[in-house]
Formats: C-alpha cells, structure tokens, sequence
C-alpha cells in the first residue's frame, strides 16, 4: 500500500539522525504533549574556556579606530578572534562631518568589520556579536554581554557570557556634556553614521519648513539658525561644511530663505587651541568670512529652543550640534580597574592594566597610569590606531612563543614599551581651505600651512587613511559627484 510505504521510508529516514536532530525533533514535539512533562533544564550560553589544543582566544569590545586596527594586525592563524560591539562597522570619524550635508555618501565613511578582519566571518571560532558588554570578571576570565535592541518592536534583549584568553577593551569614549541641563535632550552630537544622519535629516527639515506660507519671520530664523557648540576640530569642520553647504547648495536650491540660513560656532576659549596661533588666526578668518559667526561664551542651560550662556544671553536655534570632547562612557566608569587621570582606564607601558591579568586597554577608554610617569594621551584617532597596532603586533608575538592562552604569558618578555609620537594635525576650516600642523606639540617647531595646498593634502592624506580600497573608490566619487552636480539634498 502507498501510505504504507510512506510510513516506513520515514521510519527509516528518522532512525538515521544524529541524536542531535532527534533532541530537537523530541524538544518540538513535547510542545503538543498534553502530559506533565518535566521542565527542562536551561543550557548554559556563550563560549566557554578553550581548551589546551584549541587556539587562544582573543576577545575584543568594541570596533572604533583601536580595536578595528587591533583586528586588522591579529594573526587568524594563532588566535581565535571575537568581537563584541553595538554596530558592525568602524566609522572614519575625520569625514563624518561631510556626510552631514551630502558631500559624501554615509556608507563611504562606513567600514563593515567582517572586511577589516575576513576571519570573524569565516573561521569557526571567531565571531562577531551585536551587544554591549554589562560587566568583566577578571578572575574568570569572563565577559558578561548584552544584545543590542532598538525600538518597542523587537525582542527582549539576550544575555550570554564569553570566556575570554586575552581581554582587549577598546571600547570608546562618550560625548561629554559637562552635566549641563538638556544636552542629551536636545543636542545632537557628531560620533556615529546615525548622527550625521539625524542631523542631515533635521537640516532639511528644517529648510522645507521654513518655506512653508504663514511661518513668522523670527520662527524662520529661527528654524535656520544652526548652532555649533565646541571649537575643536570636529566643530571647526563641520561649521566650514556648513557654511559651505549654505553658499554653494542652499543660495541656489533655497532663494526664498537663503538670507534666514545662519551658522553660530560658540566656545569658552580658543577654537583650534592645539594648533600653531598663525593657523588659528587663519581659521578664524576663513571662517568668518564663510559666515560663521564666533561667539565666545559658556553654555549653562539648553532648552527645546534656544541655549542660555552664561552671560545670560540668549542663543535660539533650530539645529544644535555638540562637539566639546569626550569622556568616560558608564561602562568605563563600572569596571573595578584602576583609573587613570580623567577617569580613563588605567594601563603602563604595554597597555596592560597592571591588575588584571590577560587584560588590555587601548583607545579612548585607556589611559597611561600616574606611575608610569606618561601623561595621558589626547583622544585622537591617530593615538588609537597605532595603539591597536603596536598591540596587535604584541600579542602575535605572545601567541608564537606560546603565551596565548589565559595565564600563559607571566613569564614572557614583551618587548619594547608603547611608544607615541604625534604626527601632526589636519582641518578642513572652508572651501579649498584648511590647516596642516606638523608640529610635535603645540610648543615644539615644524612646519605648519594653510590655504588651498594645505586642503590638497588633507584630502590626500585621509584618503590614504580610508581602511578599504572599496571605500576610497566610494569617496572619490562622491566628491567628483559633488563637485559636478553639487549635494544631495534629498531628505530621505
């Protein structure tokens, strides 16, 4: 008979599963048993220890400039590499501020980690993990973590633990607020792609409402008064984008509120502090005569619509962006490692945190240890990429002398300490303008410039920087585009 035939080919069929298949086939039918079944235990989640004849593991929080150059120089033939982050990519922080206004595209600025290091995404034992890490257990050897969720639609967050051989926290920094009232609220800072791209999206808003009939003359001012708070680089950079957005897209695409369009940069001391005075003088120039208006002045209070300083003067804007440097994130702040100066985690000369064996720090979240007799290193994209490299170098090193595994390197001699020397500082300030500061420190001599060669080697020397040649391709496009047909103000 037909179905009888049916019934023993899939007898058959069941008898040849690998026990593995057959839990799984039981565990599902259990479901629609009417009988008072046992609970069964929860199985334990994460990776746990390796063993003698596995490679080592390294674990890695976080995929900014440290720890994705960490990534990039780790040998997958000694370690096995996890990463734990909250977004899958590096972001190329220096040209971030173009993607605000459409001179470049957001994915040319966005390096996905399975390109920076093939192996997470290929070798058995590595892996990349969308989630925060919550906690260290240092004496375990053990990484407590978190799925990432956004948005009331999407499930309830998963936790799991991983074992860890080498601990490498690079985990960042966060913008700093200075505890002042409404920041978070209300500004936007300039860190991550989804910043460029709330503030892109805002910009435009912004401009289309303000053309709409029966909106006030001080509302419209109002709505196109952009604010800039912090007059580092990052805020110098982003004004400069702007101002040159506004003369070049915004004049042309806008006529009706072209003269409403306004860029405010404030700052409680010098803007460009770390560059050469005769650059800083330049800068200021430039920017001004971009239309940038500098204001000198703390802010003490922000609200939905306007930011209060502390003469008591009033600022109102309808776009508010905050640069003033970073500080310690609250993941940082958790951790029971000694800290350095500015709450920073605390590392000696081989960015090691001295208490903790098989543990490292690099990039903004770390910090040279008063006993060291170092200072603490600025917080720039060129200190983080040479720390994950000298590192990534360094633990090669202890993975082929056989210290890879937990507890297997006390004896090891590592080599040279860290050593940073500053390369110099690059900002863009206008069109076809910027500064070049090759100096090693704002008391040293070098050479220093600015104007049209200078924006010449900015532009060459960060396109030398971007990680892919897929991205570098990406970027010269965009700008070819841009300087053709002129930004995309689509607001999508």
């Amino acid at each position: 008979m037909f179905w009888c035939r049916n019934f023993i080919k899939i007898s058959t069929a069941t008898k040849a599963k690998s026990p593995i298949t057959t839990n799984l086939i039981l565990t599902s039918l259990s479901h629609f048993s009417t009988a008072n079944q046992p609970p069964v235990a929860a199985q334990p989640s994460g990776l746990g220890p390796t063993k003698a004849d596995e490679k080592p593991r390294v674990v890695v929080l976080g995929s900014g400039w440290a720890g994705s150059r960490l990534m990039k120089g780790l040998d997958p033939k000694l370690y096995d590499i996890v990463c734990v982050s909250p977004r899958n990519h590096m972001v190329f922080t220096p040209l971030l501020a173009s993607t605000c206004v459409g001179t470049l595209e957001f994915r040319s600025v966005a390096e996905p980690i399975s390109r920076i290091q093939p192996s997470i995404s290929s070798a058995p034992g590595s892996y990349f993990f969308l989630a925060n890490c919550t906690a260290v257990n240092t004496e375990s050897h053990e990484v407590h973590c978190e799925t990432v969720t956004e948005g009331d639609q999407t499930s309830e967050a998963w936790k799991f633990k991983i074992s860890y051989d080498k601990l490498v926290i690079a985990s960042g920094a966060q913008a700093s607020t200075f505890g002042i009232h409404g920041v978070k609220e209300h500004a936007v800072f300039l860190r991550e792609v989804h910043h460029a791209q709330a503030i892109r999206r805002k910009l435009l808003l912004n401009l289309m409402l303000s053309d709409v009939p029966g909106i006030s003359e001080e509302e419209k001012r109002r709505l196109l008064h952009c604010v800039v708070v912090g007059g580092g680089p990052t805020g110098v950079e982003f004004s400069g984008e702007l101002s040159d957005f506004i003369r070049s897209d915004v004049h042309q695409r806008y006529t009706h509120v072209k003269d409403y369009i306004h860029v405010t940069l404030i700052e409680a001391n010098d803007i460009l502090s770390s560059f050469d005075d005769r650059l800083r003088h330049y800068a200021i120039k430039q920017l001004t005569k971009s239309g940038v208006r500098l204001v000198r002045g703390t802010v003490k209070d922000v609200r939905p619509e306007n930011v209060t300083l502390s003469d008591g003067s009033e600022v109102p804007y309808g776009l508010l962006v905050w640069s003033t440097g970073v500080g310690p994130s609250p993941f940082v702040n958790s951790l029971r490692l000694p800290k350095s100066p500015g709450g920073r985690i605390g590392i000696d000369e081989w960015l090691r945190v001295p208490t903790a064996q098989d543990v490292f720090s690099i990039g903004d979240c770390s910090g040279f240890l008063e006993s060291t007799g170092k200072p603490v290193l600025p917080a720039l994209a060129q200190v983080a990429e040479r720390q994950g490299k000298y590192l990534a170098d360094l633990l090669n090193k202890i993975g082929k002398e056989g210290g890879g595994h937990a507890n297997r390197a006390k004896a090891l001699d590592f080599g040279d300490p860290f050593e940073y020397k500053h390369l110099g500082s690059l900002a863009t300030v206008a069109r076809f303008k910027a500064l070049v500061d090759l100096r090693q420190s704002k008391e040293a001599k070098g050479v220093s410039l600015a104007g049209f060669f200078s924006w010449f080697i900015w532009r060459s020397a960060y396109l030398t920087r971007v990680v892919s040649w897929r991205n570098r391709f990406y970027v010269v496009i965009n700008w070819l585009t841009t300087s053709v047909f002129g930004r995309d103000i689509s607001r999508l």
